[in-house]
C-alpha cells in the first residue's frame, strides 16, 4: 500500500505545528500559566521546551521516518528478542490508545468552542433563545458538538496526507496566527492589559523550585507538541528521506513555543482588562482563575462590556479556538486510523469511520459522566501516559536503535551531520540524560521536595 507523503518541508511544518498548535497551546499554556503565577511558569515551560521535548521530537520523527509505519510497528521493527518486541508492541498500543482517549475529551471541549463560535453569532443577530443553549452546559450540546467536531475531523483525514493532512495545514494554520495576531492588538489595547502582560513576562524566580509548577510545565511541554502518543511519529513517517530532520523539528519546536507565548500574550491580559470591566478573576483560593471559568465565563464577560464590537471580538476568539482544535485533532485521529490500515488492512476510509465511531460512542460516555471522569482522564493521559510514553520512545531509539541506523537515517537529508553539534550531543542526551530528566521530575511529583 502506497504511503502518502508531504510535499516540502513547509507542508510539513505547517501540519506538524498545527497539531502542536491546538487547545494545549490557546487555552491550556494559558490557564496553566495562570494557575502557576505567570512568568515563573513561561520560564520553566520554555526550558523544559527546548531540554526535553525537542529531542524526544526528534527521536519520534527519527523513528517514524526510519520505519515509514505506525507507532505499534515500528516499535516492533526495531526490537530484537521476544521481550523486547512484546514491550515495544504494548508501548505502542498504549500509544495508539493514549492519542485516541484525549481526541475523545479534546472533542467535547473543542465542540465548546464551536457552540460558542455560533452563539456569537446568534447573539449578534438577536437571537438571544438560540445563544442562550448554545451556551448552557446540556448532555446534549456537548455530544451534539463534539459529534460534530469529530466528523470534521473525519473529513480531512478521510481525504490521505496530501489531500487532507496537508491542504487543509496550509489553510488553516495562517487564519490561526492572523486572528491571534490581531486579538492580540485589540487586546493589549485594552485598559488594565498591561497589568496582565506584565504578570505574564515577568517572572518570580522562587516558584520555580515548586515541584508541581515543573510537573505541569512539563505535562505541558509534551501535551502541546503532541509528544509520546505517537503523532510525530506518524508525522515523521510521511516526511521526505532528504529533509534536514534536526531543522524540521527545531522549526516544530519554535512554532508551537511562540504559539503558547502568543497565547499567553492574548489570554492573561484580556483576564485584567476583564477586571478592568468589574469582572472577577480570582478564585477563592486567591489564584487567577482558569480553565473553563477562564474561557467561557471571564472573556465572554470582557466581550459584552466591550459593546458591539465585542461580539465581534468574541466570535474572531472563539472561531481562533476552534481552529486551533481541529489542526491538532486531525493527527490525533491519524494515529489509530494509520494503525489500522497497515496492521488491519482496511482502507482509509473504512478506518477513519471505524476509529471515528469509537471516538463518538467514548466522548459521549464522558459527556455523560462529565463531572466523575473527565479530569481524571485529563491527568491521566496528559501530565502521566504522555511523558512515560516519551520516555519509552526515547529509550526504544537510544538503546535499541543501533547508533549508525540513527546516524545513517540522518545523513539522508543532512550529509554532513556526524560533524555537528547536534550529532555530538543529541545521541547521548536522548539516550540518558533526557528519559532520567523525565523520571527524575515525575518522581519528584510524588515525592515534592519541603
Amino acid at each position: 500500500m502506497q504511503r502518502g507523503q508531504f510535499s516540502s518541508r513547509l507542508t510539513f511544518v505547517l501540519a506538524a505545528s498545527g497539531s502542536a498548535v491546538g487547545l494545549g497551546n490557546i487555552w491550556g499554556f494559558p490557564t496553566k500559566a495562570a494557575e502557576n503565577g505567570g512568568g515563573a511558569f513561561l520560564l520553566m515551560y520554555l526550558f523544559l521546551a527546548f531540554l526535553l521535548a525537542y529531542p524526544a521530537l526528534m527521536a519520534e520523527l527519527t523513528l517514524g521516518r526510519y520505519s515509514r509505519s505506525n507507532m505499534v510497528s515500528t516499535l516492533d521493527s526495531i526490537a530484537s528478542g521476544w521481550l523486547q518486541k512484546r514491550l515495544g508492541q504494548l508501548t505502542g498500543f498504549i500509544g495508539v490508545l493514549t492519542a485516541t482517549m484525549i481526541l475523545c475529551f479534546y472533542s467535547i471541549i473543542a465542540g465548546w468552542m464551536i457552540a460558542h463560535t455560533l452563539a456569537s453569532i446568534a447573539q449578534t443577530l438577536q437571537l438571544f433563545k438560540i445563544a442562550e443553549w448554545l451556551v448552557t452546559f446540556s448532555l446534549f450540546r456537548n455530544i451534539s458538538f463534539s459529534t460534530a467536531f469529530i466528523g470534521l475531523t473525519l473529513l480531512v483525514i478521510s481525504a490521505g496526507v496530501e489531500r487532507g493532512i496537508e491542504t487543509w495545514s496550509k489553510r488553516l494554520m495562517p487564519c490561526l496566527i492572523l486572528l491571534m495576531l490581531g486579538l492580540i492588538v485589540y487586546v493589549l489595547l485594552q485598559p488594565g492589559a498591561e497589568r496582565g502582560l506584565k504578570m505574564f513576562i515577568v517572572p518570580d524566580f522562587r516558584q520555580l523550585a515548586d515541584p508541581q509548577l515543573i510537573v505541569s510545565a512539563l505535562g505541558q511541554a509534551f501535551f502541546s507538541l503532541s509528544l509520546g502518543v505517537g503523532t510525530m511519529l506518524i508525522y515523521g513517517s510521511y516526511i521526505r528521506s532528504d529533509e534536514d530532520l534536526p531543522v524540521a523539528g527545531a522549526l516544530v519546536t519554535f512554532s508551537d513555543t511562540g504559539v503558547a507565548v502568543l497565547a499567553g500574550m492574548l489570554i492573561i491580559p484580556a483576564l485584567f482588562a476583564a477586571q478592568q470591566l468589574g469582572v472577577d478573576i480570582y478564585a477563592e483560593t486567591g489564584r487567577l482563575i482558569s480553565g473553563p471559568s477562564l474561557i467561557f465565563q471571564a472573556l465572554p464577560a470582557l466581550f459584552e462590556e466591550m459593546g458591539e464590537g465585542g461580539k465581534l471580538v468574541a466570535i474572531a476568539f472563539f472561531t481562533l479556538m476552534s481552529i486551533a482544535a481541529l489542526t491538532s485533532s486531525i493527527s490525533m485521529l491519524e494515529v489509530p486510523v494509520s494503525w489500522a490500515i497497515e496492521t488491519q488492512n482496511v482502507t482509509r476510509l473504512k478506518a477513519s469511520i471505524t476509529v471515528g465511531v469509537f471516538t463518538v460512542l467514548v466522548s459521549g460516555v464522558i459527556s455523560y459522566k462529565f463531572t466523575s471522569i473527565f479530569e481524571i482522564i485529563v491527568e491521566v493521559t496528559t501530565e502521566w501516559a504522555q511523558p512515560i510514553l516519551s520516555l519509552m520512545l526515547c529509550l526504544f531509539c537510544g538503546w535499541l536503535m543501533h547508533r549508525n541506523r540513527l546516524l545513517q537515517e540522518l545523513k539522508q537529508g543532512v550529509p554532513d551531520l556526524e560533524s555537528s553539534l547536534f550529532w555530538l550531543i543529541w545521541p547521548t542526551y536522548v539516550k540518558i540524560f533526557c528519559p532520567l530528566l523525565i523520571v527524575i521530575i515525575l518522581v519528584q511529583s510524588f515525592l515534592p521536595l519541603s
